[in-house]
């Protein structure tokens, strides 16, 4: 690859491609049995959206991860509500999904509510919902976090550990 930033996404995949699988893999590890989605495809469709994105800085690696992130959370909270409309107005199904960290635990999430958190987090305090997004969904460290937030590691810590805290409580019905 010469040039990232000239190549596009074509020339960053390659560089995180495996990245990208393994954290595929790890969303999907949570799915329901027999999910329809593979590790393989989630990348591929995640890369299908980023092609049409024009302002990310390809030369910036755990910017493209987190986008790709981004990319394949929509991807399965689509799936999701794609799932339930075909059950014609059935029960969201809970997709096991774990809300990393220290002193959180292991709730059974369902994506969809765990989608409308952050959104509802972005709204209030758009750093933490971004800080979420690329620790949570992205699999950045909190040093790559904020090297492209442009913070201190003491901040992101800071953030992730309120972010955490006020999904956990927003998914188990406490706000």
């Amino acid at each position: 690859m010469e040039n990232p930033r000239e190549d596009g996404p074509d020339g960053m995949v390659p560089v995180v491609y495996g990245e990208l699988r393994r954290l595929a893999a790890g969303y999907l590890r949570g799915e329901r049995p027999g999910h329809t989605l593979q590790p393989t495809a989630l990348v591929h469709e995640a890369y299908v959206r980023l092609k049409d994105q024009r302002q990310i800085d390809w030369s910036n690696r755990a910017q493209f991860i987190g986008m790709a992130a981004v990319m394949m959370r929509r991807i399965l909270v689509n799936h999701a509500r794609d799932r339930i409309a075909d059950k014609r107005g059935g029960g969201a199904e809970h997709v096991p999904l774990t809300l990393a960290g220290e002193g959180i635990g292991t709730p059974e999430i369902d994506v969809l509510d765990l989608h409308e958190a952050l959104n509802d987090l972005s709204v209030s305090d758009p750093r933490k919902g971004r800080i979420v997004e690329l620790k949570f969904f992205g699999g950045l460290t909190t040093e790559e976090v904020a090297e492209t937030l442009e913070v201190s590691a003491a901040t992101v810590e800071r953030d992730w550990k309120f972010a955490r805290a006020w999904l956990y409580r927003a998914v188990a019905g406490e706000q």
